[in-house]
């Protein structure tokens, strides 16, 4: 994690932000796919209520260099800035960068309980009734599924602040529930 890239989000009249990003996002997602995941983290520096206009990747300078290398970028160099690989600013904090997802369906989870022989009609409506649904209150991507077509929302959280970092592996999506990325 020595090394970085940045992607910046360029302003467009015809497209908004958002949906420059969650396109940002999934071609990043097929080039992890491709080029082997587990090397690469991602964090979203002006993330708040929305994910900003900033990507960066984060990971050692050769796993950069093949990422790069195989030009999953086509197609929005006219829509973003790409920085140069830059070495990580010295004395900075640590964090996780998580995908989180919620029980968003109660009817959908009950409904699942009863085909699977979990609970009684009965029970999963009385359980449904006494439930709420989930809400997540947390920047996201939408993303469509290459399996099932289906559109869905990955939400990210950033961790808390850690003054040590944590080696591990970062999933196609550039995340990881306990490697730390740099941040500054």
């Amino acid at each position: 994690m020595g090394h970085y890239i940045d992607i910046k989000i360029l302003p467009d009249t015809e497209f908004s932000p958002s949906l420059l990003m969650n396109a940002l996002f999934a071609k990043f997602h097929r080039a992890l796919v491709e080029a082997g995941h587990g090397e690469v983290g991602v964090s979203f520096p002006q993330a708040q209520k929305t994910l900003g206009d900033t990507a960066r990747l984060h990971g050692s300078q050769g796993a950069l260099e093949r990422l790069m290398a195989i030009g999953w970028l086509k197609g929005l160099t006219d829509y973003t800035h790409v920085t140069a690989i830059t070495v990580v600013p010295g004395n900075c904090k640590h964090r996780v960068v998580k995908r989180v997802q919620a029980k968003s369906s109660v009817e959908r989870m009950y409904r699942r309980s009863v085909k699977k022989g979990w609970l009684t009609a009965e029970e999963a409506e009385a359980r449904m009734n006494a439930g709420k649904e989930q809400q997540l209150k947390l920047p996201f991507v939408q993303l469509k599924s290459n399996s099932s077509g289906q559109a869905f929302r990955l939400f990210i959280q950033h961790g808390k602040l850690l003054d040590a970092s944590v080696k591990g592996n970062f999933s196609a999506y550039g995340l990881s529930d306990t490697a730390t990325i740099p941040w500054f």
